[in-house]
């Protein structure tokens, strides 16, 4: 059984009892800080031990829309909610290209796409966009914290690695799998931190959109949702089991819709 890249466990158990290890391991940061010692909790992912005085959280920063090409994106998520989007930019590394939708409480939607204009990347493009098929969905959320690293170290190795990236005055550093393929068959989150005071969303014009609910569905939700427990609180987030999908359910002028 595969959860992830580079992390089997011959049973459901296995995995149980290492998301067990590192409840505990979280357990007794939290306790040796409430205590007012130095004392680090330790922990070991992937063979390796994991030093911990703080727990990087997640926030939901935004959710992507992909499809094979960027106007089939872009007019799912119009005719879903009912509202334009705006231009956004290409990507440089990955050879993508978006658009854009901001949303309330500092959120925004991407519509996004391989750029045809653009050199095919010397590695694999974030998303599993290389592996796209079928019609236009909601594919990815992403999410933010202030330490990706540190993130990065608490969670399996699947998650990927780092990377910097640029578009005018707004940088960020995104955590990408060497093979663009995100655990849980693409339902984990992607993980993001900004490094530049400019956010997408000060830059778009608000229609009046919002999340509400954000469904998470997989065979093994439960796993997942206890893999992110200790980093992510957010009550519009759940998780059910199913086949592998996500569903957003949007406030919009024209009413609820769920955007999928």
């Amino acid at each position: 059984m595969q959860f992830w890249p580079g992390a089997n466990y011959r049973s459901l158990t296995g995995f149980r009892d290492k998301m067990h290890s590192i409840a505990i391991g979280i357990g007794w940061a939290r306790t040796a800080r409430m205590g007012h010692t130095k004392a680090k909790a330790s922990f070991r992912m992937s063979g390796l031990p994991i030093y911990c005085e703080r727990i990087p959280m997640l926030t939901l920063d935004h959710i992507a829309v992909s499809a094979s090409d960027l106007p089939s994106a872009t007019r799912h998520v119009e005719a879903s909610l009912g509202v334009p989007l705006q231009p956004g930019g290409v990507h440089a590394v990955f050879h993508t290209h978006n658009t854009l939708l901001g949303l309330s409480d500092d959120l925004y939607l991407e519509a996004i796409a391989v750029n045809p204009d653009a050199p095919k990347p010397d590695r694999a493009r974030w998303f599993d966009l290389d592996r796209f098929s079928g019609l236009p969905r909601l594919t990815n959320w992403i999410c933010r914290c202030d330490d990706l690293e540190a993130a990065l170290a608490l969670l399996p190795a699947g998650f990927g690695k780092p990377v910097d990236l640029a578009r005018g005055d707004i940088r960020w550093r995104m955590a990408v799998p060497q093979n663009g393929v995100l655990p849980f068959d693409n339902c984990a989150p992607a993980l993001i931190e900004w490094q530049s005071d400019a956010h997408p969303t000060g830059r778009l014009q608000q229609q009046g959109c919002s999340i509400t609910n954000l469904e998470v569905s997989h065979p093994e939700s439960g796993e997942l949702e206890a893999l992110l427990a200790p980093f992510l609180k957010d009550a519009r987030i759940g998780f059910v089991a199913g086949p592998a999908a996500l569903a957003a359910q949007m406030q919009t002028p024209g009413g609820a819709v769920w955007l999928r």
